[in-house]
């Protein structure tokens, strides 16, 4: 048998192969798509529309890309818009295989995309010679593409009856993979980004929100419910368009507590009065900013108690108050961040929540959610354009799941660039190193612990016994109150009335200044000397405000008195050493200890309930007043859950178990490292959406 007869043998067999598979494919019938349906028009130019039980939003209003076509040939109507896939590749040779390996990727990847954006495609090689062959046109058929769009010199194969037509002109570079709504006219094509639009099932946002993609950098909300929903609509972008970003947060979907200035959009501060008032901000706060130059995606603005208040869920009037995933669906969702940590822990598809903690905002809403939430060290990041509580006590903290994420975001975020001044803060410029110089001492309060649910504390022992064993460390058990107390300087001495008093002046005076005085002198000019309608956490506190006790210079010396408190902790407390940033680490517990808290007030009012921000017997304050006075970092850590009996359901139920790691301030970092090691040795795990944290 001659080397030519096998060769010509193969050859036969390979044809016939192929055009098995040619066949096959063509007589295969074409994978079955829902239909678009187109239900509404927006304020801003955006089109609403669904695919099956799906919705989306499409920026119509301002396309990502305007291309023209050549030798055009396509089944699209002048003026329709259909669902297409923009499929980006490097392949020189675009196959079967190719395609079919990319849109797997999307469909795993992506929460946005489905097969019902292959009503067409694009398909955009950066290769310098490009081709599409035979099999890739058969796979499309057989995937029911009407519409394939080429970039001008791609070479094709047999077309099989395709229409295919050629993008001849157009920013291309500027169009990420993934789903589009394009709109055919004569001679070009316009790609508009597509949004999934998911239910705030759980009420914990004010509205969703997109960027207005007109070049001012500024957001249009979505001020409205889907007639299917009942709920505002979130629209989250496809992480597709940001497959090929380099930026740290390239395609993090992130909520915003409504305190904070996003450009073209109302800072409410949870008032409808304020709102009344205010115009839509003309630029984004620059803690803000950061994240999106970072390649973040801020979707929407969550609830909060109003003006950063530490209302009860029984006191929100102005905005209904969110709920909580966990246990019965009827826990509280504290305050004032509230919206942010529920719903980090409610929505799978959000990634980050940006929140505030000035009393205890940021760390009480993480402990009742069971999720990962910090108050950093004082001055860690700025707060321009932000709605003020207590000018030199105000923090900015991240909601997050996942407590690698955490560390990761928090560390990209906070930019020394951001750093609040001493002139604002009272206090010593921040240092924040970077290292594995871990704490060598576990500090146990035994005036804040143990935790109230004696089924809980197990679950702390075992935490302190992993951590004695991962870092070397040994357990000091002290009492806070009486150490202060013990101090030889009467002012830092007397803890109570440090609290009450200079912190009191430094969380009153720049509220009043900023939000009230104008908001009271603005309601009154408007409605005959009538006081603003607001809930009732500010409505005494602003009525009887005393101007004449509260004034710069009395801020001014609260500052001093409360830098004096700071440095008296860092040297006798917590303070560095040659190996450590910290030389320990300080836990206790700012949530409930392991028992429910609900929503309704009189469910709390049993032995197996508890209210929150108890002061516990024998303290002089809060464990949540620590870091206010002192400076210091405090992050709420979930490290597990506990069954409780609900008195909603009937039913057993799990509630989150929490505990709060203290450091000294500037210490952020190095308690996100070993946090990290933690996590590495499986101590603490990423956290679950739902009815359960783990």
């Amino acid at each position: 048998m001659s080397l030519v007869f096998v060769q010509n043998m193969v050859t036969i067999l390979r044809l016939s192969a192929a055009a098995a598979w040619f066949a096959a494919h063509a007589a295969a019938a074409p994978v079955q798509r829902n239909p678009i349906s187109f239900l509404q028009k927006t304020s801003g130019d955006a089109i609403i529309f669904q695919l099956g039980n799906i919705s989306y939003l499409a920026n119509t209003g301002h396309p990502t890309v305007v291309a023209g076509l050549v030798g055009q040939r396509s089944p699209v109507a002048e003026g329709a818009a259909i669902p297409i896939t923009v499929i980006s590749t490097n392949t020189s040779t675009v196959s079967n295989q190719t395609l079919e390996q990319i849109l797997d990727d999307y469909a795993n990847s992506d929460d946005v995309y489905s097969a019902d954006f292959l009503e067409g495609v694009y398909i955009a090689t950066t290769a310098d010679t490009a081709s599409i062959d035979a099999s890739a046109l058969s796979y499309l058929a057989g995937m029911g593409v009407k519409q394939t769009l080429i970039s001008t010199g791609t070479r094709m194969a047999s077309r099989y009856g395709q229409s295919m037509t050629t993008i001849g002109s157009g920013n291309l570079t500027s169009l990420p993979p993934g789903p589009y709504l394009a709109t055919f006219a004569a001679g070009s094509v316009t790609f508009a980004p597509v949004y999934r639009l998911y239910e705030d099932s759980y009420r914990d946002f004010l509205y969703g929100s997109y960027a207005t993609g007109d070049g001012s950098d500024s957001f249009t909300p979505l001020d409205r419910s889907l007639p299917s929903f009942g709920y505002p609509a979130i629209p989250v972008p496809s992480r597709l368009y940001y497959l090929h970003d380099p930026r740290p947060f390239a395609g993090f979907r992130v909520a915003i507590k409504d305190l904070y200035d996003m450009k073209g959009l109302v800072t409410t501060g949870g008032s409808q009065a304020w709102a009344y008032i205010s115009k839509p901000a003309n630029s984004t706060a620059p803690s803000i900013q950061r994240i999106l130059d970072l390649g973040g995606i801020l979707v929407g603005k969550f609830k909060l108690a109003q003006f950063a208040s530490g209302a009860n869920p029984w006191d929100w009037q102005d905005e209904h108050y969110p709920f909580n995933p966990r246990g019965d669906g009827w826990l509280t969702c504290s305050a004032s961040s509230s919206g942010g940590g529920c719903s980090i822990a409610a929505y799978d598809w959000l990634d980050y929540a940006i929140g505030s903690d000035t009393g205890s905002s940021m760390r009480r809403p993480a402990a009742v959610s069971g999720t990962y939430g910090n108050r950093p060290s004082q001055g860690m990041i700025t707060l321009e354009g932000v709605i003020p509580l207590g000018g030199a006590t105000d923090t900015a903290g991240v909601f997050s799941r996942d407590p690698y994420k955490w560390s990761y975001f928090a560390k990209h975020w906070y930019a020394p660039s951001l750093h609040q001044s001493s002139n604002l803060t009272g206090l010593s410029a921040l240092s924040v190193p970077d290292t594995d110089g871990f704490p060598k001492t576990i500090l146990y309060p035994t005036d804040y612990l143990p935790l109230n649910n004696s089924h809980a504390e197990p679950i702390l022992d075992a935490l302190i016994a992993n951590m004695s064993s991962l870092f070397g460390m040994t357990v000091k058990r002290f009492n806070f109150t009486a150490t202060v107390e013990n101090a030889m300087d009467p002012t830092v001495a007397n803890i109570t009335a440090l609290n009450n008093g200079a912190i009191g002046i430094i969380d009153s005076y720049t509220q009043w200044e900023v939000i009230a005085k104008p908001l009271i002198t603005a309601w009154a000019k408007l409605f005959d000397g009538r006081f603003p309608p607001i809930d009732s956490a500010r409505r005494t506190g602003w009525q009887t405000y005393n101007e004449t006790a509260n004034t710069l210079a009395a801020y001014n010396n609260a500052l001093i008195q409360k830098n004096t408190a700071v440095e008296w902790y860092e040297t006798h407390l917590q303070y560095s050493t040659a190996d450590s940033c910290s030389e320990s680490v300080m836990l206790y517990d700012i949530g409930t200890g392991g028992l429910p808290s609900y929503r309704e007030q009189n469910l709390n009012n049993n032995p197996n309930a508890s209210f929150l921000a108890e002061k516990p017997p024998g303290a002089a304050i809060t464990g949540a007043s620590i870091c206010p006075l002192y400076g210091c970092a405090d992050f709420t850590v979930p490290i597990g859950q506990v069954p409780y009996y609900s008195e909603v359901t009937f039913h057993t139920e799990m509630v989150p178990v929490t505990i709060n790691m203290v450091v000294k301030r500037g210490c952020d970092f190095v308690l996100f490292n070993m946090i990290e090691k933690l996590a590495d040795a499986g101590v603490l795990k990423t956290v679950k959406t739902g009815k359960t944290a783990f």
